[in-house]
């Protein structure tokens, strides 16, 4: 009988006492490889008999087994190993060390084994001991593959131990004893003129099939390919590369290791449930048209890929993702994963994307290691290994190196097969776009864009999911208020309050917002007016040829809320930005930003220009009750007191109450005055959102309000200037100075601030910081909270209020802002930036305390 024994693996004897494990073990294995626990219990204790040391002769077995493992070394352990409990952590050896744990099971009758026994002085125990094994192995023998054992042997009589012969083969990978040359060729993505281009660069000649399709390529030089994976998905043609390949390989001219995408299609093709995604559709479409028998053929094929092989003597290492040199030529699970997907730190980069651990910069191995996977303009060696995945499919370069002349050759790709989420060169260095990847009208808009589960890829937060619940939510408000999408190219992200603060008397303070930034690294801050009024967006275009060739749409542009929605009549909207077009033409901006439209991030007042309805249902009616009932009621106490009732607690609420709601009511009054049309209606802009071609969210903040105070200074009638106050969180005078300023600000009846980091868009450990951060004055939040929020017992319980939701939407909506802006200034077409727009929207239906 054949036993065959990976030659990098861990060895696990199973069987009871006198079933002839140790025998075995010295008849098949070198004394070097076989670990016994008789010996390891007597190394510890002096007598091999001594069941009080088995825990300590365990652990040094264990320890010695560890050891040879990570030599590569084959080990095999000689215990009884009848119990489940006694094999788990063989078994977790094995994986920690990235081998294969191997069962042969010695399952020999109860008689022969107490025979055995009983002829060895040094095992007096009784027949019972044995039949406890016998029965431990028989209720675990069929479970041992679910246990972890990759290959179990079971040998049944003496017949079948006498037969039995012990072949050790190496691990698929291993292919140590070829030894080249070899044409190592990076990630080929259903790019089949491509790969023909560069075999024949390379000195291969094709080999076509009746239908000049080519079906394999020999060299004539005995070189041979090999393949780093993700041979199919996301280019013209996976089918005609398939067909290539795998001729390459039946003919022996090729061998190929699996890619991430070549797994997930055999998933598809085997009917599991995946997503589509990253090309898989399209290489499912292609295969469509193929016959059936190629299909299986395909999937047997790409099935049968090896994660990675060790190559001449184990001095070239094929991986898809790369691999470092502690698991060159071992097998398990974790080894397989890497080599197929790399390992990403968690974080995502600007474009969204797993930000990939730089294994590469750490290697040390003295084996050369080739791989793919994550795309580079150019392949360059970093400490012994070389990423061949030029990005053909997007527009790149195929790309091979010779081995062992350690020379690069590439091919030029046709067409921009696929469009990458991170642009892989400049515009002007990429080829022609295929017209399969231009397939969808830009202004079309789709419902399967913004409906569902949707996830937006976004350049400074990585990937922001959106429930299905609250793209619902938008879609009602979206497709029923909203202005016609080409307008709408930005919405506000919402803005969190400053950490609740813990002084007396307030609920808000400036020190906990400069504390905050100044934890989070951030130095220099802008403190800027909080103009109480209505968050607007101003686009407004040079003429009405711009708005036409720019945005498709007839009209001097657009004034909408942060929903969406637009502020004005038809009539007093055009009225406004004409008078905005003026006062950008006189401030000389159109030229000095090179732009025929400017999008601007502005607050709107008076509060109730927009605002109207909300402040008589919400808040005038509230004051005008208080202001009719609690006079009256501290009077009628005030005469209750003089004839001597004792309501004199009841006397000092109530009045306090009525000062409350007096204080109450001035708080809305002082951001309201009347408007007709555009009189009084005031504009306070404080960020250049966009203009043609380019964004802005780079210049720091006092750039932005240099340019409102150009604006300011040529229609002051219309514009408001936002004061602003700079601050070094780091010295306390500047904050003292900060903090003074806010409360001069608040006495004067002003709302409030916004500090915000004075370099703008600034990253954290985590991420992008706070964009800004509202301090509100003690006056203006009875507004919020209510009349008598003030009263100790009040702003107790308020100093428990929660900001942690708020603060994460807030750098979400702030992220999908900013990647709504960049497919802007990139010129991407509608239903890009309606996708991170739409989410924002989305994102606001989040159920979160308004009155944060």
């Amino acid at each position: 009988m054949r036993l065959s024994i990976p030659d990098m693996s861990l060895v696990v004897l199973i069987g009871a006492s006198g079933s002839g494990k140790s025998t075995f073990a010295r008849r098949h294995f070198a004394p070097t490889q076989v670990l016994s626990s008789d010996f390891f219990r007597g190394l510890v204790s002096d007598d091999e008999t001594d069941q009080s040391a088995t825990a300590d002769a365990f652990d040094a077995l264990h320890h010695v087994a560890g050891k040879r493992l990570a030599a590569g070394r084959l080990t095999v352990v000689d215990a009884t190993n009848v119990q489940r409990h006694a094999r788990a952590p063989l078994v977790e050896l094995a994986r920690k060390h990235n081998v294969l744990p191997v069962a042969i099971v010695l399952d020999m009758p109860e008689s022969l084994c107490v025979e055995r026994n009983a002829s060895r002085p040094d095992r007096d125990f009784g027949a019972q001991v044995v039949r406890r094994h016998r029965a431990e192995l028989r209720r675990s023998l069929k479970s041992l593959q679910r246990e972890g054992f990759r290959r179990v042997h079971v040998l049944r009589s003496v017949e079948e131990v006498e037969a039995a012969s012990i072949v050790v083969e190496p691990l698929l990978n291993d292919r140590r004893g070829e030894t080249g040359p070899f044409d190592v060729i990076g990630d080929v993505h259903g790019c089949r003129a491509e790969l023909e281009d560069l075999l024949g660069t390379l000195g291969y000649v094709v080999e076509r099939d009746a239908d000049g399709r080519a079906v394999g390529a020999a060299h004539p030089a005995g070189r041979r390919a090999v393949f780093v994976g993700d041979l199919v998905d996301r280019g013209p043609d996976t089918p005609g590369v398939l067909r290539l390949v795998m001729g390459m390989v039946d003919a022996g001219h090729a061998l190929v290791v699996c890619g991430n995408h070549e797994q997930k299609l055999v998933r598809a093709l085997r009917g599991r449930k995946v997503s589509p995604s990253h090309g898989l559709a399209a290489t499912l479409a292609q295969l469509e048209e193929e016959p059936e028998e190629f299909r299986k053929r395909v999937e047997e094929f790409c099935d049968g890929l090896v994660a990675h092989y060790v190559l001449d003597g184990g001095k070239l290492v094929v991986a898809h993702a790369g691999l470092p040199e502690r698991y060159h030529g071992r097998a398990s699970g974790t080894v397989r994963s890497f080599a197929l997907f790399g390992q990403t730190t968690g974080e995502t980069d600007e474009y969204g994307l797993p930000v990939r651990y730089p294994w590469a910069k750490d290697y040390r191995g003295r084996a050369m290691v080739l791989y793919g996977h994550t795309p580079t303009p150019q392949a360059e060696w970093v400490n012994g290994t070389m990423c061949l995945d030029t990005g053909c499919v997007f527009g790149g370069k195929l790309t091979a190196l010779r081995y062992p002349e350690r020379e690069v050759v590439s091919v030029r790709a046709h067409r921009v097969w696929y469009e990458p989420v991170k642009p892989l060169l400049p515009a002007g260095e990429l080829p022609p776009v295929a017209e399969s990847v231009a397939r969808r009208e830009p202004d079309v808009l789709n419902l399967a864009d913004v409906t569902g589960h949707r996830v937006v890829e976004t350049r400074h937060h990585g990937r922001i999911t959106v429930p299905p619940e609250r793209a619902a939510a938008a879609l009602e408000v979206m497709s029923r208020f909203a202005l016609d999408p080409r307008w709408l190219l930005y919405l506000p992200p919402t803005m969190a309050p400053v950490a609740t603060s813990k002084r007396p008397d307030v609920l808000e303070h400036p020190e906990d917002a400069f504390a905050g930034y100044r934890a989070a690294g951030v130095q220099q801050v802008l403190c800027e007016e909080k103009h109480m009024g209505s968050r607007a967006v101003v686009l407004v275009c040079r003429d009405a040829s711009t708005a036409e060739n720019r945005f498709g749409v007839a009209g001097p542009g657009a004034v909408h809320t942060r929903t969406g929605r637009r502020f004005f009549e038809p009539a007093t909207t055009e009225a406004l930005l004409s008078r905005v077009r003026a006062a950008v033409s006189t401030a000389g901006l159109w030229d000095e930003l090179g732009t025929d439209w400017l999008l601007l991030d502005a607050e709107l007042m008076p509060w109730n220009a927009k605002a109207r309805g909300l402040i008589a249902d919400q808040y005038a009616s509230v004051g005008a009750a208080a202001e009719a009932a609690l006079p009256v009621a501290v009077e009628a106490l005030a005469a209750a007191a003089a004839r001597g009732v004792d309501v004199a607690d009841l006397h000092v609420r109530t009045s306090a109450r009525s000062v409350n709601a007096s204080a109450y009511r001035q708080a809305y009054r002082r951001y309201c005055w009347p408007t007709e049309g555009l009189g009084g209606v005031r504009l306070a802009p404080f960020q250049v959102l966009a203009t043609e071609g380019r964004t802005y969210h780079d210049r720091e903040h006092v750039w932005h309000l240099a340019v409102a105070d150009r604006l300011v200074a040529a229609d002051p009638e219309l514009f408001a200037t936002t004061r602003r106050c700079a601050v070094d969180t780091t010295d306390p005078a500047s904050t003292r100075a900060g903090i003074d300023w806010w409360e001069e600000l608040t006495a004067g009846g002003g709302e409030g601030m916004v500090v915000k980091p004075a370099a703008n868009l600034t990253r954290g450990r985590r991420g992008p910081v706070q964009p800004g951060v509202k301090v509100r004055g003690r006056e203006y939040l009875r507004i919020i909270y209510g009349p008598d929020y003030t009263e100790p017992e009040h702003l107790d319980r308020l100093r428990d209020r929660s900001l942690g939701r708020k603060r994460g939407l807030a750098v979400r909506e702030y992220a999908l802002g900013l990647e709504a802006l960049e497919r802007v200034a990139r010129g991407e077409p509608l239903w890009r930036v309606h996708e991170c727009v739409f989410a924002v929207l989305a994102l606001e239906s989040e159920p979160v305390d308004p009155r944060l």
